[in-house]
């Protein structure tokens, strides 16, 4: 089974990338992030023309929203709200015995404060209660992938600069502490750092400010695919798709990450 992950950063507006993915990569699963799309006009004939029919979509107009695309028949889809909001942050469905999660964790304004900053007070509850859930509603033998944009570069290496990245959201010791407490509640397993050590620099987002981001290569490691222990010695191969922050004629900010089990 291939799963992709991507923060698209609109469905509609970037579908012919999503098609062009497709096209390349065939993955049997793709989880969405900012879809920004309410679901009756999320463009699933096209989807459904490449084989993807089972669906499940969580979408609102212009802003957040997640989809989990499939080939395969899903079975037992549902939504999570976090922080008292529907905010379309967190579908789930199940493929063939495993449960797939597509999340679109928030990303926290500019100010790493929380006292001063709503949004990164709210990213922060949302990961305290996203790991209180996994711990309380799930348990580390079940089979499950969880993936998306959780808007955290955990690691070292998962920033362009470890030391000028501290304090500017997405990698202050805040977020890290708490993405960290999530990935230890069940045991989650880094399914793409199973592949490249921690030593090694690896990015998946590259802004849009930089006149020539792969010159600069200032990234940052966002997005990413988690699996439990069950599914852990099923992982057969990754890929991050750096070329398709080129891909015209609108690329998103954000480039897809495979990976592939053995199932």
């Amino acid at each position: 089974m291939r799963i992709a992950t991507w923060n698209i950063n609109s469905v509609r507006l970037r579908l012919d990338l999503l098609l062009r993915l497709i096209d390349e990569k065939a993955p049997d699963v793709i989880c969405l992030q900012e879809t920004k799309t309410v679901d009756e006009t999320f463009p699933l004939a096209p989807l459904a023309e490449r084989g993807y029919v089972h669906v499940q979509i969580h979408g609102m107009k212009s802003y957040n929203g997640v989809a989990i695309l499939s080939r395969r028949p899903l079975t037992g889809g549902c939504v999570q709200h976090w922080c008292d909001r529907q905010d379309c942050r967190h579908a789930i469905a199940v493929v063939d015995g495993i449960e797939i999660h597509s999340v679109y964790i928030p990303s926290g304004g500019d100010v790493p404060d929380p006292a001063v900053n709503a949004k990164f007070e709210h990213k922060l509850r949302f990961l305290d209660e996203m790991t209180a859930w996994w711990a309380a509603e799930r348990t580390p033998d079940r089979p499950m992938v969880v993936v998306g944009d959780f808007n955290v570069a955990p690691l070292e290496h998962d920033v362009w600069s470890h030391k000028q990245m501290l304090d500017v959201v997405s990698h202050t010791p805040a977020e890290v502490e708490r993405l960290t407490a999530m990935q230890r509640s069940i045991g989650w397993v880094d399914a793409v750092r199973r592949f490249v050590p921690d030593d090694r620099k690896l990015y998946t987002w590259w802004s849009y400010r930089a006149k020539d981001w792969s010159a600069a290569d200032r990234g940052r490691r966002l997005d990413h695919i988690w699996v439990t222990e069950p599914l852990a010695g099923s992982l057969r191969g990754h890929e991050i798709l750096r070329e398709a922050r080129g891909w015209e004629p609108k690329p998103s900010d954000h480039v897809p990450v495979l990976i592939d089990l053995d199932v």
